[in-house]
């Protein structure tokens, strides 16, 4: 109020008689008026400059103070007010938490707002990597500062985490309560701070961060304000211990919506197995085979299902399934090993379906199973069949007085046909292990191998002397050597080891003549041992392939040491000049020793012929043309030749 407006009113009422006008009243104008604290000395002020009593000054300084307290409880009253409305307005956001970003903002500018800082932040602690991160600053303008990262025990924030009680400081970079560090120190810097204020978020008896309030001016934050900012940081503990809960219970109901979409997954998978199981019983009760199990698989499972030979699979799967009993995954597919008694026999593979759940994989699993014992029990019954084709034909071999008719019945029942036209082929392993269990078990392959192809070709095997016989018959556009070859070839494959066989020539009526089998066999054994002592393991021939010499070749004889010492020199100088002696040589023998026709046969001129021969003698001795030399030399021409590899 200023001096005129206050002196005309009391000297109207003075000169009017009027009593006094009381000292409490300007000051009351001036509450009514929310005037600054600053006004409430112009009434004393202007009393004095008016000259007023002491009395009336010392009552004007009495209202004043009063004056002054009663605006301090009104101006405290509407703090707390604003006070309680922030932290009721938080508890709202709290409590309609959607957003705890937002909320944690919020938090911080009602805290910044109502303590009248520069600057408030929210850090929060990280156990995984042992720090303390900037979440949520408001009012800093410094991107180091907002980005700083705190070790535990460091800075104001790590004394507040570490004690749980609320620090303050009125000049951060003086105060040395704390660890002070390079990186902190940097970041308070950028940003100019000064005075800070730090209170402990807390859950339980864990701290989980730290709030603060900062200006960048020194100041002192009264103890009110230190109560604030904890009760916004137990706002914010809340918020987020809430939010913690919001996201552990979203979690929960997400993982029991994904159990409920498991069970009801596993529920239709455990339909499908138990299909699959009666199915695949069905199959061997009534006699089913392998595919027919592969087919049904192939249904339950929605993908193509095949049994597959072990050489067709890949190794490396093929045996990690055989290892670990289970199907694995190969590329696109799934291999289930199909084993028993750690027999590898093959394997289901499952093609089109690369995301498979363990209910369908343990089905395939399953599967292949069932496929082995199926396997085995087709063996069982194949090895029987084998056995009584070998009986058979071992009574061929050994019992000559068989009744025919009897024989010719026993035949039919393994359908095979004694009156057809015949060959005995005799097959042995060229590679015999030296280890007896090894000799014994390729000794077993080859007998199964040559069992099968009896079976399939509707004729005989037997294993004997160490190999196998076979009774195969001898279609009428066929010969007996092509039948040894291929014979050789089939089992070589089937073994993984080259085979020789040799075969006999063709018989007929074997249930009437039983004896000539016997004598087949020892002709095919012959043919056999002539293969192996021209060097032709691995190859097949019949005596019509030998001519004169296969009544030659019997007993242990070195054919080919015999070659190379009668024309080995011509062989060798052939090899290296590149020359055609060894040829010429044939051509003149086969001539009739005659020049003249030999240049004819060969189509040279007789002067070469001459030249050649005349070489072909000083690399044989002088006595090459001799009768018994000409003869030795025409003989091992002729095992040379037949010795020499089969050009098919």
């Amino acid at each position: 109020m200023s001096r005129d407006q206050v002196q005309p009113a009391q000297r109207s009422a003075t000169d009017a008689g009027a009593p006094p006008v009381s000292a409490e009243a300007p000051f009351l104008e001036l509450l009514a008026r929310g005037a600054s604290a600053d006004a409430y000395e112009q009434p004393v002020l202007l009393a004095r400059a008016e000259g007023r009593s002491a009395e009336r000054i010392a009552a004007l300084e009495q209202a004043k103070l009063l004056a002054l307290r009663v605006r301090a409880e009104l101006e405290g009253r509407r703090r707390r007010e604003a006070e309680l409305s922030a932290l009721f307005e938080t508890a709202h956001d709290l409590a309609g938490l959607r957003d705890l970003d937002a909320v944690l903002q919020a938090i911080v500018q009602r805290a910044r707002s109502l303590l009248g800082t520069d600057v408030a932040y929210l850090s929060l602690n990280d156990p995984e990597r042992g720090d303390t991160y900037m979440r949520v600053t408001e009012g800093s303008v410094a991107a180091r500062f907002q980005q700083l990262r705190l070790g535990m025990g460091e800075g104001l924030g790590g004394l507040v985490a570490q004690t749980a009680r609320p620090y303050v400081t009125d000049d951060y970079f003086k105060d040395d309560r704390f660890q002070h560090t390079v990186s902190i120190d940097s970041g308070v810097r950028d940003e100019g701070l000064v005075a800070i204020l730090g209170v402990p978020l807390t859950l339980g008896h864990h701290v989980i961060g730290v709030l603060f309030a900062a200006d960048r001016r020194a100041r002192v934050f009264e103890r009110e304000q230190i109560a604030l900012l904890g009760s916004f940081a137990a706002l914010a503990a809340a918020a987020l211990d809430t939010a913690n809960l919001l996201t552990e219970t979203r979690s929960a109901l997400a993982d029991l919506e994904r159990a409920n979409e498991i069970i009801r997954d596993r529920s239709g998978v455990i339909e499908r197995a138990s299909d699959v199981h009666d199915r695949l019983s069905w199959l061997v009760l009534h006699g089913g085979g392998v595919h027919d199990v592969a087919a049904a698989v192939s249904e339950v499972l929605d993908g193509t299902v095949e049994f597959a030979e072990a050489a067709t699979v890949p190794a490396g799967a093929l045996e990690a399934s055989r290892s670990e009993g289970h199907a694995v995954r190969h590329e696109g597919d799934w291999i289930a090993a199909v084993v028993a008694g750690g027999e590898l026999l093959g394997a289901l593979v499952l093609h089109g379906h690369p995301g498979l759940d363990p209910v369908d994989q343990r089905t395939l699993e399953r599967a292949a199973t069932v496929t082995s014992l199926l396997l085995l029990a087709r063996r069982s019954a194949a090895e029987a069949e084998q056995r009584v084709r070998g009986e058979l034909l071992d009574d061929l071999l050994d019992a000559h007085d068989r009744d025919p008719r009897l024989l010719r019945e026993r035949a039919a029942r393994l359908r095979a046909d004694l009156d057809a036209t015949h060959v005995v082929l005799a097959a042995r392993l060229e590679a015999v292990p030296a280890d007896a269990d090894q000799e014994a078990d390729a000794r077993r392959r080859l007998w199964s191998a040559a069992s099968h192809l009896a079976a399939t070709r509707h004729g005989l095997a037997a294993a004997r002397d160490g190999g196998t016989v076979l009774l195969l018959p001898l279609d009428a556009a066929d010969t007996a050597t092509a039948l040894a070859r291929r014979t050789a070839r089939h089992l070589g494959t089937a073994v993984h080891e080259a085979v020789t066989v040799g075969a006999s020539a063709p018989v007929e009526d074997l249930a009437v003549h039983p004896a000539a089998v016997a004598a087949a066999y020892a002709e095919g054994l012959r043919c056999l041992e002539a293969l192996r002592l021209l060097g032709r393991p691995g190859d097949g021939a019949a005596a019509e392939d030998f001519g004169f010499l296969g009544l030659l070749l019997a007993g242990d004889r070195d054919i080919a040491g015999f070659v190379d010492r009668t024309i080995g020199e011509v062989v060798a100088y052939d090899r290296r000049r590149g020359t055609d002696l060894l040829r010429t040589l044939d051509a003149y023998f086969a001539c009739g020793m005659s020049p003249a026709r030999t240049k004819d046969d060969l189509h040279v001129h007789v002067n070469t012929v001459a030249q050649r021969l005349e070489r072909v003698g000083r690399l044989l001795g002088g006595d090459w043309q001799s009768p018994a030399r000409a003869l030795e030399i025409q003989l091992a021409l002729r095992l040379q030749r037949l010795s020499a590899p089969v050009q098919r």
